[in-house]
């Protein structure tokens, strides 16, 4: 059994981790019980048909083998205290929900969204089975970084977070460094199933033209306080004319970030969420991908962008305003330029990239690094041979 707060049909980092395990899970034989809200992220409300949103308390075909049972949510915008507020009310929802559904070998919870976590441990518990919590971020250090909530809301937050970490049966991190973390906080199973691709769902693109009178940079991903992408827009408007910086997605910052590229006159367009054959376009049209973190929270040490693997799987260029983990990641694949979180040193690069635009034709190692490291084939056999450890009762490796 699978809690997610965001699953099929929606576009959203869980659902696209969890699509693809599910995808290979499916091939292998195993079923999947899916309990996640009727869809209506990232709008706070239904924006899909009935058929495809899902009903609260009736149970759906997914797209493979798995089944979904949705539960009600609350209309919410951009307010973070509205959007926790809808996270606590479907995770309080799944626990009955989750009564419904024929009692699994085993449960796992996928957060953020935190306050699923609560219904992942109840479910095992009562139902006697073994809980699996899978850390796709950095919780609850980011809590303490972002400064989502203060005073004793806060260390009640931490508690509950660490209490639920500490009685899983196994703990399941996207990074080896936010693992290394929870062992040293005496977590006493944790292993890493980082993020990844389908090699097979993206082509090969041919590299961009050795000639071209407008540089073109591309950010593909959330739009959110995480990214810091000010620093982006003001590097291109530092550029002037000569770029163009394509920004495709949505998140709350997205109206800050437009009214400031507004405000600079940058040479910024901003796009809707993009999928399929549209995103390909737009990748194959960039330069450059921009891969985003702000510098000055901690957590993000050991934080690699999920839409990192895809922009390595793509080939191109990448422009890195990350550090710690994810960074090495960047200069492992030798995917591209690492650089401060500064808009005069961004704008340096992107001018120096313009300029030599031999440095942009990439020789396909990128590639091959998510070949051999973020394939999801590969990453979902790991985590089935986690799962079947785990129920053998016998020892999962730390690593």
């Amino acid at each position: 059994m699978l809690l997610t707060h965001s699953y099929w049909p929606e576009q959203s980092p869980p659902q696209r981790r969890w699509t693809a395990m599910i995808k290979e899970f499916s091939r292998s034989g195993w079923d999947v019980d899916v309990v996640t809200p009727v869809a209506h992220y990232p709008f706070g409300r239904r924006a899909l048909p009935r058929r495809m949103a899902g009903r609260p308390f009736q149970l759906q075909k997914g797209q493979f083998t798995e089944k979904v049972l949705r539960v009600p949510y609350l209309r919410h915008g951009n307010s973070r205290a509205a959007r926790l507020l809808d996270q606590c009310f479907s995770a309080a929802l799944s626990i009955p929900a989750g009564f419904m559904l024929r009692k699994p070998d085993v449960v796992i919870v996928t957060a953020p969204g935190l306050p699923s976590l609560i219904s992942g441990y109840v479910l095992a518990k009562v139902r006697r089975v073994p809980l699996i919590v899978e850390m796709r971020d950095a919780w609850p250090d980011l809590a303490r970084d972002a400064r989502l909530v203060e005073g004793s809301v806060k260390s009640v937050v931490e508690h509950v977070v660490d209490f639920v970490q500490h009685g899983a049966d196994l703990v399941v991190t996207v990074t080896d460094g936010f693992a290394a973390t929870l062992r040293a906080r005496g977590v006493r199973n944790v292993a890493t199933v980082s993020n990844g691709v389908h090699l097979d769902a993206i082509p090969v693109l041919d590299p961009p033209a050795t000639e071209r009178p407008v540089f073109e940079a591309l950010y593909l991903g959330n739009h959110g306080e995480s990214q810091r992408l000010d620093v982006a827009i003001r590097a291109s408007a530092l550029v002037g004319d000569a770029m163009h910086l394509h920004m495709v997605g949505h998140g709350t910052q997205r109206p800050m970030l437009e009214k400031l590229a507004r405000s600079l006159k940058a040479p910024v367009t901003f796009h809707a969420p993009l999928t399929g054959d549209a995103m390909l376009q737009r990748y194959a049209s960039a330069d450059t991908c921009l891969v985003s973190l702000r510098d000055d929270w901690t957590s993000f040490e050991t934080t690699v962008p999920s839409k990192t693997y895809e922009v390595l799987a793509v080939g191109r260029h990448v422009t890195a305003v990350v550090k710690g983990e994810a960074a090495r990641v960047v200069a492992d694949a030798e995917a591209g330029d690492i650089v401060a979180s500064d808009p005069e040193a961004l704008a340096a690069l992107w001018r120096e990239l313009a300029a030599d635009r031999g440095r942009l034709v990439r020789n396909g190692d990128s590639r091959q690094w998510v070949k051999t490291h973020a394939e999801y084939e590969q990453l979902a056999g790991r985590y089935m041979e986690l799962i079947t450890g785990l129920l053998g009762r016998t020892p999962v490796a730390n690593r």
